[in-house]
């Protein structure tokens, strides 16, 4: 069975890649003005250290679908994900501003840099431009072996360790395609009542798509 992802600390890899949004990240609560964007490509962890510092901080998710009394959140840490998406421009402005004032912090993650966030009005567009950043690169060797490592512990495999440089001279070069790896990996090992090796990997990667002749 399938555990759930953990936002653990120490299951965070910390690589060239990420090292300079890691230091950034442990600035809190010293960044200008009380925010921070976390930005990277889909996959290479923007949520799990986001969670790690919401956890450190007690900070507050609020749910965009039903979002908080602004009011309420004065002075206190908040955590928005997909921030160029989820929330309004006028809610955004405003967290901005709150961030500043004693106890407060906010840090907003997306794919992209908030200069090139939407923003019609001119004072969040001028706010979003001069915000710090922290920017999370496309992951590097140690990052995938990290991350296809910690792909099979959450499915409870625990293969040979030849297998994780064989993968990673194959593989597309981003945790998506590492968790669709290690998803047909896990199928096809259960499909075949085999464990899964370095010898499985090589007939999936050869294969190419899953295929009913191969599962």
């Amino acid at each position: 069975m399938e555990r759930p992802p953990s936002w653990a600390r120490e299951d965070f890899i910390v690589s060239a890649a990420n090292a300079e949004a890691v230091r950034l990240i442990d600035a809190w609560p010293g960044w200008p003005g009380g925010v921070l964007a976390l930005t990277g490509p889909e996959g290479v962890g923007k949520t799990h250290l986001a969670m790690t510092w919401a956890e450190r901080t007690g900070a507050i998710l609020p749910n965009p679908k039903a979002p908080a009394d602004l009011v309420s959140l004065v002075g206190k840490a908040v955590l928005i994900e997909n921030a160029d998406q989820a929330v309004s421009d006028v809610s955004l402005f405003h967290l901005i501003n709150m961030a500043a004032q004693h106890g407060g912090g906010l840090l907003l993650t997306a794919r992209t840099p908030p200069r090139d966030w939407p923003a019609a009005l001119p004072d969040l567009r001028s706010r979003l431009n001069a915000l710090p950043v922290a920017e999370i690169a496309e992951p590097d060797d140690a990052i995938l072996r990290g991350v296809v490592r910690k792909l099979f512990r959450e499915r409870n495999i625990r293969p040979a360790d030849d297998i994780y440089p064989y993968l990673l001279r194959r593989m597309e070069r981003s945790v998506i395609e590492a968790k669709r790896l290690v998803k047909r990996l896990d199928e096809a090992a259960d499909s075949l009542q085999r464990p899964v090796s370095r010898a499985l990997a090589k007939e999936v990667l050869e294969a190419g798509e899953p295929t009913m002749d191969l599962f």
